[in-house]
Formats: structure tokens, sequence, C-alpha cells
């Protein structure tokens, strides 16, 4: 039994700090993991962030209902759905995806929680688990899955490494230098193609 896991942000929806980064006019929100491989280094950084500006979650929320999937994300996805079991291994927060999982689907999604206060600031977040990306990987093929696994960015490295294929869709170059053992896609099709391929080779 194959299954494939892949990254939200990146890979089916655009990365949800960027945006909210432009729409609020704060450019330090702009770092990712793509540029810290620190999570917990990244995610303080960004609470600290917030907290400055005095912008809580009702005020991310609203950047994130205005968005949407990537393009071609929903029929990539829904296809893929087709022919293979299908899971979301995100470090995105559920109070943050819901509204793009309703726009993709509602396809399975595994992430983190957020902690915010009576009036709305977030204080904290919570990790499912640590390294919960390659974790679950581990797990899946405990079950005797065969685990195809796609990302772009510092985070997804450790799944795609555990993954019995791993495979980097449009990743920055520091990525495609660090990780060059990994296939790199840059759109949609590449990433089935790919995505077919690993599926005949395992």
């Amino acid at each position: 039994m194959q299954l494939v896991c892949l990254d939200l942000e990146g890979v089916l929806v655009p990365e949800i700090w960027i945006e909210f980064a432009e729409r609020t006019g704060i450019p330090e929100l702009r770092r990712t993991t793509r540029d810290e491989p620190d999570y917990d280094a990244l995610m303080k950084y960004r609470l600290a962030l917030l907290k400055q500006h005095k912008l809580g979650l009702p005020d991310i929320q609203k950047v994130i209902a205005a968005m949407g999937p990537m393009a071609g994300a929903k029929d990539f996805l829904d296809a893929l759905r087709r022919d293979f079991q299908v899971i979301i291994l995100s470090d995105t927060f559920y109070e943050f995806a819901l509204p793009l999982m309703v726009q993709l689907g509602m396809p399975t999604l595994f992430c983190h929680k957020l902690e915010a206060d009576a009036a709305g600031f977030l204080v904290n977040y919570h990790l499912r688990m640590p390294n919960q990306k390659k974790e679950s990987v581990q797990r899946f093929k405990e079950l005797n899955f065969q685990v195809i696994a796609a990302g772009d960015s510092y985070n997804d490295t450790a799944m795609l490494a555990e993954a019995h294929a791993g495979i980097l869709f449009h990743p920055p170059q520091n990525v495609i230098d660090e990780f060059p053992q990994f296939p790199v896609t840059m759109n949609y099709a590449e990433l089935r193609a790919e995505i077919d391929q690993a599926s005949k080779r395992i």
C-alpha cells in the first residue's frame, strides 16, 4: 500500500506568514523555514514580532480567509487522491489552515496548535510532537505503507529522507544546494510525474 505525504505551505498553498507580512507591512515576518532551519527559534521570533505590533489571531485569520490555494493545487490534489492515499504533514496550525483546507476539499491534515489569550493575542504554540513529519512517516512505514513525500523547505528534509522516496517541490536554491540527493520538481506536472515514477520504483 502506498501513501503520499505532502507539505502544505509552498506545495499546496502560499506561505501564510509571507502573505501576512505583505498585507501588514511587516517585512520581518517574511522569514520562514526556507530561511531558518530552527523551527522553535523561528516561532519565538514570530510571536515576539506579533506582540510588538499588537497583532492577534483574528488579524491573521482575516488574511488567511482571503487567501486561496496555489494555482492548480486543488486539481493536482484531487487527481492524486484518486490514485493514492494522501496526508498533508505541515508545521502550520489548525487555527490557520481550516479555511484553506475547506477550499482544498478537506484533505487529512496533521499539524500543530496555537494558544491565544482572552484578547486573541498569540502567547504560545504547541507542537503535536517534535519532528512530527519525520515521526509520522516512520509510523506509516511501521503500518506497512510505502511512503512518497514531497516538500519545499528545510523542515521537510527529514521527512523526505525518512520516506521511501523524497521529492523537492519548487524549493529555494539554498535547499537544492544542501540536499542534492532529492529530485527537484518545479510545477505540478513534474511533481506528479516524479510521484508516479517513485511509485513504480519502490
